[in-house]
């Protein structure tokens, strides 16, 4: 997998050196030169100082061909920008932020950005939206993540208790048109359902075919 990193600080390095010792091709952009220190000795990919919503330095990172971008300065705005970037100029098909200010998490769930929120645990919590890919984040707990994700059109004539499991998959609400409302296990899902579902880590797979792509 082809990954940008934008921000090495200690969230950005720390996620930059996991996706490497995977094993994954990684380019790390950031505007310091002296924030390539941070990486480890077992950090194998690619820094480039500059901008991370610049969109020279994001194609000679190969954004272009990358699979998955990560914005995780501490700056919300520059995250923000970068995201867009590189969802919308160069369709990089999954982008994941950090939001470091709690109170703008409005604004990032209004751009439908797939984000995570937190001081701690925060570059391992990134590498599993990095490898999971669903919705955006709302809320952990433990192993257990809820999330808001758009139902794409494999849902048509599915019902709420088709797509829960026991233990493993719930879903609390479902937001359609101008209304949102708890439904039924027998309530009809459609596609461009708005919904907001409690998930275990390892139960994403189950479900996938149901997100929108």
């Amino acid at each position: 997998m082809n990954v940008v990193v934008v921000g090495c600080g200690r969230v950005g390095s720390q996620l930059a050196t996991m996706l490497s010792v995977e094993g994954h091709n990684v380019t790390v952009i950031d505007r310091s030169d002296d924030a390539f220190k941070r990486l480890g000795s077992s950090f194998n990919g690619v820094t480039i100082t500059g901008l991370g919503f610049d969109e020279e330095v994001l194609i000679e990172a190969g954004i272009r061909e990358a699979d998955a971008f990560a914005a995780v300065t501490d700056l919300d705005n520059t995250n923000l920008m970068a995201a867009e970037v590189a969802r919308k100029l160069f369709g990089v098909k999954h982008v994941v932020a950090r939001l470091y200010h709690p109170e703008r998490e409005r604004t990032y769930q209004q751009l439908d950005l797939d984000y995570v929120c937190g001081t701690t645990l925060v570059a391992e919590s990134l590498l599993e939206k990095i490898h999971a890919g669903h919705g955006h984040h709302l809320t952990a707990m433990g192993d257990i993540e809820v999330i808001e994700f758009r139902a794409g059109g494999s849902v048509a004539s599915k019902r709420v208790k088709d797509l829960e499991i026991d233990h493993q998959v719930r879903i609390a609400a479902i937001s359609r048109g101008n209304t949102t409302f708890i439904p039924q296990p027998d309530t009809a899902l459609q596609p461009g359902d708005i919904v907001i579902a409690s998930i275990k880590a390892d139960a994403y797979a189950k479900i996938e075919r149901y997100l929108e792509g």
